[in-house]
């Protein structure tokens, strides 16, 4: 077995998510407890008991979803060991996970960068009025067709026949009714709480340069394939530049999954809340194996 290791982003959130991993699992409560004395703030009980609005929101749900996802990472390698991954990659703020998992920084040193990314993502949200919508079943280059002449962007390529737009409300609106107007019925305004991954998102990434250039990351020691570039960073410079560029550029994640296959990798594991990323993955590669680590019950299902 050739595994690669994927983590959930915003969105697959859920109170009390990881609540018996830590109950069960002194490595993975250490997290929880980290985390709590690294933000300054009591993160586990809004995880684990709400409520559901706070959890929801930008600024407490990024730290909280790569918290649990490394929670999980944690109780996995209990049970596992030996089991490493091939290559590593994670959906917009679960890049971070990845890059823990491979090595590139200390889970404090990632969970503070993601907190500061948190905080600028939630700050542009609220100076700007943006929205998303699901696009399913549709021609990609008709879609960039329509995001172009209405001025919005195309925040994700999830797999094939589910792409995701992102930007200005009154814009998503027109886009939608043209992309409609196309034939393409199947356009699902999303529940968000801004146009992430869009030109509006772009004075967030840009604040994040600064933040990113003295932060202490090293190139991870598994490959780690970025958001931005579907690729693995030659170097570090690349790296950084990756993380801050992702915010408001497009996330590749269909790209992604199909490189770290075509490198050899034969079965997704998921780690963190949800199972959004192996729904994905059957809909993009349905040979490929896909397993959940997000609770007590779904890694003691697993054999290898």
């Amino acid at each position: 077995m050739k595994p690669f290791f994927v983590f959930s982003g915003q969105g697959a959130q859920t109170v009390g998510m990881g609540k018996d991993l830590a109950a069960a699992c002194p490595e993975a409560r250490a997290f929880f407890e980290e985390a709590d004395s690294v933000l300054g703030y009591d993160q586990s009980s809004i995880i684990f008991d709400g409520p559901v609005e706070k959890l929801t929101e930008s600024r407490f749900c990024q730290p909280a979803i790569y918290t649990m996802s490394c929670a999980a990472l944690a109780a996995f390698r209990v049970k596992f060991p030996d089991v490493k991954p091939v290559a590593c990659a994670g959906l917009s703020l679960g890049e971070y996970g990845a890059l823990y998992a491979g090595g590139a920084f200390r889970f404090a040193d990632g969970l503070r960068l993601l907190a500061r990314r948190a905080e600028l993502m939630d700050a542009a949200c609220r100076s700007t009025s943006g929205g998303m919508a699901s696009v399913l079943g549709g021609d990609p280059a008709a879609i960039r067709e329509v995001c172009a002449e209405c001025g919005i962007d195309v925040a994700n390529y999830n797999s094939p026949g589910q792409i995701v737009i992102s930007g200005e409300k009154s814009k998503l609106a027109a886009a939608v009714d043209a992309l409609k107007a196309r034939g393409m019925r199947k356009v699902i305004l999303l529940n968000v709480a801004g146009a992430f991954h869009s030109r509006l998102m772009k004075p967030a990434g840009d604040a994040l340069v600064n933040v990113l250039a003295t932060a202490p990351i090293e190139l991870p020691s598994v490959p780690v394939y970025h958001n931005f570039t579907a690729a693995p960073a030659k170097d570090l410079t690349e790296l950084r530049n990756n993380l801050a560029s992702q915010v408001a550029g497009s996330v590749r994640w269909e790209e992604c999954v199909r490189a770290m296959v075509a490198a050899g990798g034969d079965t997704m594991i998921e780690f963190g809340p949800g199972n959004v990323l192996t729904g994905l993955l059957r809909r993009t590669l349905p040979e490929i194996r896909g397993i959940n680590v997000n609770s007590v019950e779904t890694l003691d299902a697993i054999e290898l």
